[in-house]
């Protein structure tokens, strides 16, 4: 059950980030000589070659489950620290 929370607000959390870079770049005007900043010139980009490091980078993340301890707690006792 606690699996299906942590999945669920992950997938909240992925699903916001585009919609809250959306809302702050479409508040951010440009500088005052109408030059475009840093982060406007990457959204402008719009370069997609990053979509199999960010695969590479998810699949390390994966890899990390398997350093989990395996618990030997039966569900009726407290787990020792």
């Amino acid at each position: 059950m606690r699996d299906r929370w942590k999945a669920a607000l992950i997938a909240a959390a992925a699903l916001s980030i585009p919609l809250a870079a959306e809302a702050q770049t479409g508040a951010q005007t440009g500088t005052s000589d109408d030059r475009m900043t840093e982060t406007q010139d990457r959204v402008a980009d719009q370069n997609d070659g990053d979509v199999p490091w960010d695969l590479l980078g998810l699949l390390g993340l994966a890899g990390l489950l398997g350093l989990r301890r395996p618990s030997d707690n039966d569900g009726y006792t407290d787990d020792p620290v």
